[in-house]
């Protein structure tokens, strides 16, 4: 299995390393990074909204402008529906959050909030000084303080 260790949100891993699940300490703060953003990419890529009743079309809706038969309407750049395999490791890497206390839910907000990468651009939702700022504290901290939640995640992980 290849996994990426770059923390970039551009999914373009500048190495990579081929690791098993028997290997002693195979996670570390690169990948569960990795697997956050990836999971919050997946997150943000999902449909707005379930199965409805608007696939269904009357007869009524038949008559259209020019424009919009031809496509001339702006419309909203979605990315394309993740796999069902990518939706699966979100799900896996989104459940590790917890691994981080309860008493510690600024941690939490900070890793869940840190791990939404936007699909289209593949940037941060969150920036360091964004989060800095809703917070009430210096992006610094937020820093250290991230680096505190995706440690207590990693060492969770390695404790099995």
């Amino acid at each position: 299995m290849v996994f990426a260790t770059s923390s970039s949100p551009a999914f373009k891993p500048s190495r990579t390393i081929r690791r098993t699940e028997t290997e002693p300490g195979f996670y570390d703060n690169n990948l569960v990074c990795y697997r956050l953003e990836e999971a919050g990419t997946t997150l943000l890529s999902l449909p707005p909204s379930g199965y409805t009743t608007k696939l269904r079309t009357s007869s009524l809706e038949m008559v259209r402008s020019v424009a919009e038969g031809y496509g001339w309407t702006e419309k909203r750049v979605r990315p394309p529906v993740p796999s069902a395999a990518k939706i699966t490791r979100m799900d896996e890497a989104l459940s590790w959050v917890r691994f981080i206390p309860d008493e510690n839910y600024v941690l939490r907000r900070i890793v869940g909030a840190r791990s939404l990468v936007s699909p289209i651009t593949e940037r941060y939702l969150f920036t360091w000084r964004r989060l800095g700022t809703l917070l009430g504290a210096d992006h610094k901290a937020i820093q250290r303080w991230h680096a505190q939640g995706i440690a207590i995640i990693v060492a969770a992980l390695n404790r099995g």
